[in-house]
């Protein structure tokens, strides 16, 4: 079958891979028909290089139709449409019952202390093969092959897989009250479903994004909006009785705007040996911090911010002063895909499409495509928001 492949940093190809097949008698293999690119996939590309292996399948947003099961398989049969959440759960371990699905004590990648196995996602997650190909094995399929019984077109359902329940549990995270301010930091494909899912809770939401075409978007859904400038704090406190939101959320993660020296290290860890690179990575790595110092900067006295986007430094600084003096909590965490689920579903099957899912993408392409829309994507180009790909 044909795959996008990790060759090398900031190198991806679509190559011929075999064929999965059933390994467990829990899974299942799905043949794909549509798998987005995430924003969390750019970080493959550049940062998180040294945890990759030359042809290993990227994604982790896929839906597709099932072709074949295993024998311990009984929720799911050949021929229904299903959408697979990017975190693989068991759903019956003491922390699936909690709702951390991610910290599933099932699926951890032994050796390596992160939580639940995630597709296409480096060792660091199980070297788990993903989902931006034809073919996909299904793991524990029964907990995590979500059956789709309508006939609505895949766009509806896709986004369910990670980011709509990502965004979803931002806002959750946030804490805002009933009738509150939000502000979002970043309108790429998460920070846009943040907003939409903030206005439809009725809270007031304020995204910040230097990109024109985002900002649009976002303004098409009752969004206000604002660029990145010297003014962005005084604007938002204008904006919010001069105290600040109540909530923000960081859409944006290790790969925000600024920063030139932890941009550097970023880039020179990627090219180290891999053996250095990964010891570096774990004890002195460095993110990019702009967008959380900024949400840190903005919430207001008393509240919560919220981070969305991946950071994956552990030599971050942090102003623990101000943070302490503030009383600022903060909520952050790989998503709980499988916990959200029920309360998402019917809202990506209302015909009024409240959440917009419908209008998110921007791109579609192949396989074959693929490489060069990665770079599309990272690149901003094109008013690039959000790629499908349909194998």
């Amino acid at each position: 079958m044909k795959a996008l492949t990790w060759q090398a940093p900031r190198s991806v190809r679509t190559i011929d891979v075999p064929d999965p097949e059933i390994l467990e008698p829990t899974d299942a293999i799905v043949r794909i028909t549509s798998t987005a690119i995430c924003g969390s996939d750019l970080h493959l590309l550049d940062v998180l290089g040294p945890f990759l292996h030359k042809g290993d399948v990227l994604g982790h947003e896929p839906m597709g139709v099932v072709v074949e099961t295993g024998s311990a398989v009984s929720k799911i049969s050949i021929g229904d449409r299903v959408v697979i959440p990017f975190v693989i759960a068991c759903g019956e371990c003491y922390q699936c019952r909690r709702g951390f699905t991610t910290q599933c004590e099932r699926t951890r990648t032994p050796g390596q202390d992160t939580g639940a196995s995630l597709y296409g996602y480096t060792e660091l997650y199980g070297s788990v093969p993903g989902g931006q190909a034809e073919y996909l094995r299904v793991r524990l399929a029964d907990a995590n092959a979500m059956r789709i019984t309508t006939d609505l077109p895949d766009e509806r359902y896709l986004f369910l897989s990670d980011i709509l329940p990502t965004a979803w549990q931002g806002v959750q995270y946030a804490n805002v009250p009933e009738g509150g301010s939000l502000a979002v930091l970043g309108l790429g494909p998460v920070g846009q479903l943040v907003s939409r899912v903030g206005r439809h809770l009725g809270y007031d939401v304020i995204a910040v994004d230097p990109v024109p075409e985002r900002r649009a978007m976002a303004e098409r859904h009752g969004v206000a909006t604002l660029d990145l400038g010297d003014r962005l704090r005084d604007e938002i406190l204008d904006r919010t009785d001069g105290r600040g939101p109540h909530g923000v959320v960081d859409a944006v993660g290790m790969e925000a705007h600024g920063n030139l020296v932890a941009a550097f290290s970023q880039h020179a860890a990627g090219m180290l040996p891999d053996a250095m690179a990964k010891k570096l990575m774990k004890t002195v790595g460095a993110d990019r911090l702009a967008a959380m110092m900024t949400a840190f900067d903005i919430v207001q006295r008393g509240g919560t911010v919220s981070i969305s986007g991946v950071y994956g430094g552990v030599g971050d600084p942090l102003p623990m002063l101000n943070l302490f003096d503030k009383q600022i909590s903060i909520h952050m965490g790989q998503c709980n895909v499988q916990r959200w689920i029920p309360q998402l579903w019917p809202l990506v099957e209302d015909p009024a499409d409240p959440l917009g899912v419908t209008d998110l993408v921007t791109h579609h392409g192949s396989l074959d495509e693929a490489p060069e829309l990665y770079l599309t994507f990272r690149d901003k180009e094109d008013g690039c928001v959000k790629v499908v790909l349909h194998p």
